[in-house]
């Protein structure tokens, strides 16, 4: 058997351990100063060549956007799956808000000072937009299933029903609200309740009831 495979196999997990080791290394700059780090210093940190990590991730703002999905992707890959595919569409709605929220305070730090780099850097804040658009096409298959089943919102309000909970359920709202050491889960029952108003129905999970 030629070994090429083995090898190849080899390469790539080297490669997997590099980038989680810069990826950590760039958070944990990230939280120890509002600065944005240097590739350098990342480089540093992670024990690798400076090059190494543009290789990897091509630029400073492609090591925050590669950072940003995978502070997300380890949180909301585990989570949606689940929540999305539940019977109950009110059900479906309160547990996404739960979802959002948990990932807003399990990373508040990190996500504040990475949208502020964003909020200089006009590249990375389109990419932030992006990410942030994934969240409100979750709500807007949250809310269809709502209108299927129990006829709101309505057609005429259903877009500025999605623009209302896309507000409610972003991190600014989030860190605006929690004060310095609030949570995740003492703010939803707040966005729960005016997801209730807005939509005209209980927006409270089944775990709650």
């Amino acid at each position: 058997m030629s070994p090429r495979p083995y090898n190849l196999e080899k390469r790539r997990a080297a490669s997997e351990q590099t980038r989680g080791r810069v990826l950590e290394a760039a958070r944990d700059l990230i939280m120890a100063s509002s600065t944005p780090p240097s590739i350098e210093a990342v480089a540093a940190r992670a024990g690798v060549a400076r090059m190494t990590v543009y290789y990897q991730f091509g630029s400073k703002a492609g090591l925050l956007e590669e950072l940003f999905d995978d502070l997300g992707g380890r949180h909301f890959q585990s989570e949606l799956p689940g929540v999305i595919s539940q019977a109950e569409p009110l059900d479906a709605l309160a547990d996404l808000i739960d979802v959002f929220f948990t990932f807003w305070s399990a990373e508040r730090l990190v996500t504040r000072r990475i949208r502020g780099m964003a909020a200089l850097d006009p590249d990375f804040e389109v990419t932030i937009r992006g990410r942030d658009e994934r969240r409100r096409q979750l709500l807007r298959l949250a809310l269809g299933r709502l209108a299927e089943n129990y006829g709101k919102p309505s057609v005429e309000s259903f877009d500025e029903a999605v623009d209302i909970l896309y507000a409610l359920t972003s991190f600014a709202t989030f860190d605006a609200l929690a004060g310095e050491n609030g949570t995740g889960k003492e703010v939803t029952p707040l966005i729960k309740r005016l997801a209730s108003v807005v939509l005209g129905m209980d927006v409270v999970s089944s775990h709650g009831r």
